[in-house]
């Protein structure tokens, strides 16, 4: 499947320097608002120690690993969903993301202007919670409008969906986000064409100074209290930091991340927490030993939706799936080992794929 998500935040918080960090895409950053006009667009391969296991046993011709792709969006402004700044063109950019990073600015730098009176990441959230939530009562009051129309000749087979619409759009003018309504809707169908902004996962990123790692306190700690009352990741994060230590030799840059209290870079934290908050997985196929390869999943698909995800012939022609645990695999040496040990198992098409399955899919041609 492919992953998207869009960075975002006011003009000067670092979304930039963190996507030069994230995908070594070189984008253009600098002192003032506005120096993304449009959005840059960067893969980053997910850090996963599972597949390094599985390479340095297979020893493959190629190892591919799953990737994000990661959307750098100009910076919103206050009143962007009224179109200040780049307005409607930068909320068109976000809406077809699977999540929204907000990155949140945490560190002082008298050279580079603050969007409000002083550095405070809290009140940067409430303003780009508040350009999502006015878009949306945009995008809500034209879907009302919509269906109204339709319901016209059948009045009684929309009832239900402008009732919902209702609610939607009185929970949005009382300032709440699409995410936090309870009542959901009762058809998929309802959300054709519905990308809801404020209804999208959205971690906290705060681009601190190197002095404030590896917590970011004390700017963050009231944004940490916050992210935890709503259930999401709040990474702390020297943007600027990461994006020189991609240049460095490996064994260098960790020394100095270890020095600065870092088990891991900031962006390792900030894909696995975005895996983890979208409920996804990761299994893995080895392909004749000529390639090694790791596939992102949402949790709870079946080994039969994980065969299209590779290719559409071998779903048409699923016969059976051979799995066994990466653990077990490395375990035993490889497969004939996990085998003669009794961990590889034949799964049928119903089979729920578990983090960190190594699946064989055999299939009619």
């Amino acid at each position: 499947m492919s992953l998207q998500i869009g960075i975002v935040g006011l003009p000067n918080a670092g979304k930039s320097t963190l996507f030069n960090a994230l995908t070594q895409a070189g984008a253009a950053t600098a002192p003032y608002p506005f120096t993304t006009v449009d959005p840059n667009i960067g893969i980053a391969a997910v850090p996963d120690p599972r597949l390094d296991q599985l390479a340095a046993l297979v020893q493959p011709e190629r190892v591919v690993p799953a990737t994000v792709e990661f959307v750098d969006i100009a910076g919103l402004v206050k009143g962007a969903s009224q179109g200040a700044g780049l307005g409607n063109q930068f909320l068109g950019h976000i809406r077809n993301v699977d999540a929204i990073i907000m990155v949140l600015r945490g560190f002082q730098d008298a050279d580079i202007p603050t969007s409000g009176d002083d550095v405070d990441p809290l009140a940067d959230v409430e303003t780009l919670d508040t350009e999502l939530i006015l878009a949306d009562l945009a995008t809500t009051d034209r879907r009302i409008e919509k269906v109204q129309g339709q319901a016209k000749a059948h009045p009684r087979d929309f009832a239900d969906q402008l009732h919902w619409l209702d609610r939607l759009r009185a929970h949005l003018n009382a300032g709440q986000p699409a995410r936090t309504l309870t009542e959901q809707p009762h058809h998929p169908d309802w959300l054709t064409d519905f990308a809801l902004l404020s209804a999208r996962p959205h971690p906290f990123v705060v681009n601190v100074s190197v002095a404030a790692l590896p917590d970011g306190a004390p700017l963050a700690t009231a944004l940490r209290t916050r992210a935890a009352a709503e259930g999401i990741p709040c990474i702390a994060v020297c943007a600027l930091c990461e994006s020189e230590l991609t240049a460095w030799p490996p064994d260098e840059a960790a020394a100095y991340r270890a020095d600065l209290g870092l088990a891991e870079p900031g962006l390792n934290r900030l894909i696995h927490d975005s895996y983890r908050l979208l409920d996804l997985i990761t299994f893995f196929t080895i392909t004749g030993g000529k390639e090694t390869r790791a596939w992102t999943l949402r949790r709870g698909q079946t080994a039969y939706e994980a065969a299209g995800l590779i290719h559409s012939d071998i779903q048409r022609g699923f016969i059976r799936a051979e799995v066994v645990p990466q653990r077990e695999l490395i375990a035993g040496g490889g497969m004939a080992g996990a085998r003669a040990a009794g961990h590889v198992r034949l799964e049928g098409r119903d089979y729920v794929v578990q983090d960190g399955d190594v699946i064989h899919f055999r299939f009619n041609v």
